[in-house]
This record gives structure tokens, C-alpha cells and sequence, in this order.
């Protein structure tokens, strides 16, 4: 017979907001990464952090305005922007990956100019 406890957590899971589901398990894997969590970091601060791209910007080839993506480590959104480029190849929405770079602000928004990335396997 189940237990008070395991009932509780189980109404719980059933009737929470999917994007909280969501956002708990990215914090969770973040954590276990070691990384930077998104809503500690400030302007000026060298981060590396784990997450996953909610959405990915490209241009056309002519612009060459660059790429932009919102990268989410279930605590903060930071927006990651390469400059000059019109398209990356495996930066697509769900993808996660590991960043490393200088926490600017433009617009009241945490950005990072031209990160380095890793991009981890789709279905870790």
C-alpha cells in the first residue's frame, strides 16, 4: 500500500505546470554538472553553465547579423549571440550544451557575446 509521502509527491508531479516539471529537471541536471547557475551570475562574471536552447535566431547569409539563442539552465534565461554568423551547425531548440563566457547585460538581459559551447548529445 502506497505511502502518505509517495501519494503527496505523486499529486504533486500530476497537477505541477509542465514548464516547472521542465525548468526543475534543467536546474537539476545543471547542478549535477557542476556548473554556474544563470540566476547567480552578474555582468562581468566569467560563467560556465549547462542548459538548453529554448530558441535559436539565424539570418540570411547576406546579412551575416548573426545568430542568437535563448539558453536555459532552469533558474535564468541568457541570451548567447555569434557575431557574424548566419547559421550554426547543432545549435536547434532542445539541444543542450555547456557555455563559457563573460555575463554582459544589453537591454536589462544577461547575454553572452560569442561563447564557447560544447554541445551534448539530444538525448542525455
Amino acid at each position: 500500500m502506497p505511502t502518505a509521502g509517495y501519494l503527496k509527491r505523486l499529486t504533486r508531479r500530476l497537477t505541477e505546470d509542465l514548464g516547472d516539471v521542465d525548468a526543475e529537471r534543467i536546474a537539476e541536471e545543471s547542478k549535477a554538472t557542476g556548473a554556474q547557475r544563470a540566476s547567480d551570475c552578474a555582468r562581468g562574471d566569467e560563467v560556465t553553465m549547462h542548459g538548453e536552447l529554448r530558441a535559436v535566431e539565424t539570418c540570411s547569409r547576406a546579412v551575416k547579423a548573426g545568430v542568437k539563442a535563448e539558453f536555459f539552465d532552469g533558474t535564468d534565461v541568457v541570451l548567447l549571440k555569434w557575431l557574424g554568423r548566419n547559421r550554426i551547425a547543432g545549435l536547434e531548440p532542445g539541444r543542450k550544451l555547456t557555455v563559457r563566457g563573460r555575463v554582459a547585460v544589453q537591454d536589462g538581459h544577461k547575454v553572452i557575446f560569442n561563447p564557447y559551447y560544447e554541445l551534448q548529445g539530444a538525448d542525455e
